[in-house]
C-alpha cells in the first residue's frame, strides 16, 4: 500500500493570510510618543503640531491650549500687528498651527500640563482626545491624570488636565540650538515616507537662543527658524532668521503701556542701529534686548560687523487651506503659502502622536533612538501576533 501522499506545507496559506491581513486590517489606533525621562523641575519651550478639527477663531484655539492669541499667531509667522481684530480671526479647519507650550517634568518624563478643557455634553474621552485635541494625547492619558474611575461617564462641565507629548532634550540638537515639535502621525504616513519626506527621524526645528540672565521673566526662550516670539508683557517681538540664528528684538507696539525701550548711554532704542561701511565690510552698533526683570526692559549696545537683520517675512491669516498629498514635495524653508504648508482637510481617522519634523521648517538630524513608531509600524506589530497565533493553530 503506497503510503499516502504529504501533506501540504501549511506556509503558502499563512503567507496568504499573511498578505490579506496586512492590507485588509482597520489601522490600529494606539498613542504612542517619544519619551524623554527627567529628573529636574525646569521646563523649556516646545511646540505641539495641531490640525485644527474644525472653523475656529484665533483666540479659541489659544484658549483650547492656554497659549496667548498674539503668541500663537507669531509662531506661525502669522501677521498678528497690522490686522485688525486678529484674535477674532476665524482660521479655517484642517490648517496646521505650532502651538507654543511649556514642556515640563512630572512623573519622571517630559510632557506638557498647562492645557485644560471644560466638558460639554456628548464629550467622551475618546472623542476629546481624537477629535479635539487631534490625538495629541490618548484616552487613557486624560484618564489618568484626571484620576477617572469610568471612561464613559465624563461630568459635564467638569474641567480636565490634558497631558500632552513633547520633549526638550536641553533643547539642542547636535550641539546647535533647537526647539523640538509633537506631531501626530495621520492615517497612511509611515516611518519611512516621513523620515525620507523630511530627511529626519524627529522634529527637531533650528532656533535662535536667548541669552537672558536667569533672573529673567522670559529666561531660556527659544524662537524657531523662521517664526517670531512675543514677551515682556507683550512689549517685544523677537525673530529668528531667516539669514543667521540670532536673537533680533524689537518693540511689539501690542501693549497699552511699556517700559523705556531706550539703551543706556545711547541715542538707540531697542531694535534700532547705526551702519558703518568700511573697507573691512559693515560695522554694525545696535539696541539689543537682554530680558525682562521686575517690569524693566534690559537693553544693551553691541557692536557687530555683521550686515543688517532680515525680518522673515509674515502671512495674513489664511481663511482657507489647499487641500494635497501629506506626502507630498518638500515645501522650501520659507513658505510661500500658509505659514506650516497646505494640509488636507481632516477626517476621523486613528492616528498615532509621534514627533515628526514640522512642513516648511528645514529640519536637521534629532538624538537618536528618538523617533516613534507609527502607525504602519503598530499595524506590522498585529500582524505578527495574528501570525503567531495561526502557527498555533496549524501546528497544534
Amino acid at each position: 500500500m503506497a503510503p499516502p501522499p504529504p501533506s501540504p506545507s501549511p506556509f503558502p496559506f499563512v503567507v496568504i493570510v499573511f498578505v490579506i491581513v496586512f492590507f485588509s486590517l482597520p489601522l490600529v489606533s494606539l498613542s504612542k510618543s517619544t519619551i524623554e525621562p527627567c529628573s529636574v523641575s525646569d521646563a523649556c519651550p516646545a511646540l505641539l503640531g495641531y490640525t485644527l478639527y474644525a472653523d475656529l477663531k484665533v483666540s479659541e484655539v489659544a484658549a483650547l491650549f492656554r497659549a496667548d492669541p498674539f503668541a500663537l499667531l507669531a509662531a506661525n509667522a502669522l501677521d498678528f500687528a497690522s490686522v485688525p481684530d486678529v484674535p477674532d480671526r476665524i482660521l479655517p479647519a484642517g490648517l496646521f498651527l505650532r502651538v507654543p507650550t511649556l514642556c515640563s517634568c512630572a512623573d519622571g518624563i517630559r510632557k506638557s500640563l498647562s492645557t485644560r478643557y471644560r466638558t460639554r455634553p456628548a464629550d467622551t474621552l475618546a472623542s476629546i482626545a481624537a477629535d479635539v485635541f487631534g490625538g495629541l494625547a490618548s484616552a487613557d492619558q486624560i484618564r489618568e491624570a484626571n484620576g477617572i474611575q469610568d471612561p464613559s461617564a465624563v461630568d459635564v462641565g467638569r474641567t480636565l488636565v490634558v497631558p500632552l507629548p513633547c520633549t526638550c532634550f536641553n533643547s539642542t540638537d547636535n550641539f546647535l540650538p533647537a526647539v523640538y515639535l509633537s506631531y501626530v502621525v495621520r492615517g497612511g504616513d509611515t516611518v519611512p515616507a516621513i523620515a525620507a519626506r523630511y530627511s529626519t527621524t524627529v522634529a527637531d526645528i533650528l532656533a535662535c537662543p536667548s541669552m537672558f540672565p536667569r533672573y529673567a521673566s522670559d529666561y531660556g526662550m527659544l524662537v524657531a527658524n523662521a517664526t517670531y516670539a512675543i514677551t515682556a508683557d507683550q512689549c517685544v517681538q523677537c525673530s529668528c532668521g531667516p539669514g543667521n540664528l540670532n536673537l533680533y528684538c524689537t518693540p511689539a507696539s501690542l501693549a497699552v503701556s511699556c517700559p523705556s525701550m531706550q539703551c543706556r548711554n545711547s541715542k538707540l532704542m531697542l531694535g534700532n542701529a547705526t551702519i558703518q561701511h568700511t573697507s573691512a565690510g559693515c560695522n554694525v552698533t545696535s539696541c539689543d534686548y537682554g530680558g525682562f526683570v521686575n517690569g524693566t526692559l534690559i537693553t544693551k549696545v553691541s557692536f557687530t560687523l555683521s550686515a543688517p537683520h532680515q525680518l522673515p517675512p509674515v502671512f495674513e491669516p489664511p481663511t482657507s487651506v489647499i487641500r494635497e498629498s501629506y506626502l507630498a514635495p518638500t515645501p522650501s524653508p520659507i513658505p510661500e503659502a500658509e505659514p506650516g504648508g497646505p494640509v488636507p482637510s481632516r477626517k476621523p481617522s486613528p492616528s498615532v502622536a509621534g514627533t515628526f519634523t514640522l512642513p516648511g521648517v528645514s529640519p536637521s538630524v534629532g538624538p537618536a533612538g528618538s523617533s516613534s513608531e507609527g502607525t504602519s509600524v503598530d499595524r506590522m506589530s498585529y500582524i505578527l501576533n495574528l501570525l503567531l497565533f495561526l502557527l498555533l493553530l496549524i501546528f497544534s
